[in-house]
């Protein structure tokens, strides 16, 4: 497993860091899921597009779903730093569209590739705003405040009947019907993105994309547990996959924890670090 930590330190906005890890689980061969914090390196693409988060969950038979989110992580990374025509939900939008595309014309190419795709979802945060785009039932929480907010509403069958009344949060939870999603990156020649608002972030805000490997084995209330008593990104993603894999690890597990702290006012300088870590 590849794990990426990444860190900024720019005079005047607020200092963000960040790890991203995946886990097979406990029951599964292959791990489907993919997932990447992306932090440019050039202060204008910064200023300009902002700091990336993807977490994808891939689907299919034959490790297709493993080529289906590796496609949408890669092809949406250089497709909306690429993209300076459009402002930045736009950009995102296009380029989860042209991912979408490229799925399902190479699931057209190779029988074992029949269907295949991905869930999406996917954080920028420009200067002191953030905003999301996201597919499928892979979630965006922020925790302010020592409280978890579910800031997205997975495309389920089950959400649905959520909204509608007819079933409880907790009820969902255990539905037969739970993991039947009802879009997806790359099933079909079109796509349907969510793309929010910006909304303003704070100092002190953490932000965790996760797979329902994570939200399946865990309450909402496990999780904002470990995100309260654990501040370090990368120790946090370890406690939550862990926690995921005791809790049965019935799915692939990919989290991925962006924390927000205080403007600073040293000169610019920026890091990264790419280490290679065992599968949890």
């Amino acid at each position: 497993m590849q794990e990426t930590r990444q860190f900024t330190l720019d005079p005047g906005q607020l200092t963000v860091t960040a790890s991203v890890q995946t886990d097979p689980g406990c029951v599964r061969d292959s791990n489907e899921d993919s997932g990447r914090h992306v932090n440019p390196y050039d202060l204008e693409t910064l200023a300009s597009r902002g700091r990336l988060t993807i977490v994808c969950d891939g689907m299919g038979g034959h490790a297709s779903g493993e080529v289906a989110s590796q496609i949408a992580v890669e092809a949406i990374n250089e497709l909306y730093y690429s993209n300076r025509d459009l402002d930045p939900q736009a950009a995102l939008r296009w380029a989860i569209e042209q991912a979408n595309c490229e799925i399902y014309e190479t699931s057209l190419t190779d029988e074992s590739y029949a269907g295949m795709g991905t869930t999406l979802v996917a954080m920028v945060i420009l200067g002191d705003k953030a905003f999301s785009a996201h597919v499928g039932d892979s979630r965006l929480y922020r925790m302010r405040g020592q409280k978890l907010e579910l800031l997205t509403m997975d495309h389920s069958q089950v959400m649905e009947m959520v909204q509608q009344g007819i079933i409880t949060m907790e009820q969902a939870r255990n539905h037969d019907d739970k993991n039947v999603i009802l879009r997806a990156v790359g099933t079909n020649p079109e796509v349907e993105v969510d793309v929010s608002a910006m909304f303003a972030i704070e100092p002190g805000d953490t932000f965790l994309l996760c797979s329902d490997g994570l939200n399946d084995m865990l309450e909402d209330a496990e999780i904002e547990a470990i995100l309260a008593s654990e501040s370090d990104e990368y120790l946090a993603c370890q406690q939550l996959i862990e926690a995921a894999k005791q809790s049965g690890g019935h799915d692939n597990v990919t989290v991925g924890v962006v924390n927000v702290s205080a403007k600073i006012a040293a000169p610019p300088q920026q890091a990264r670090i790419t280490r290679e870590v065992e599968a949890l």
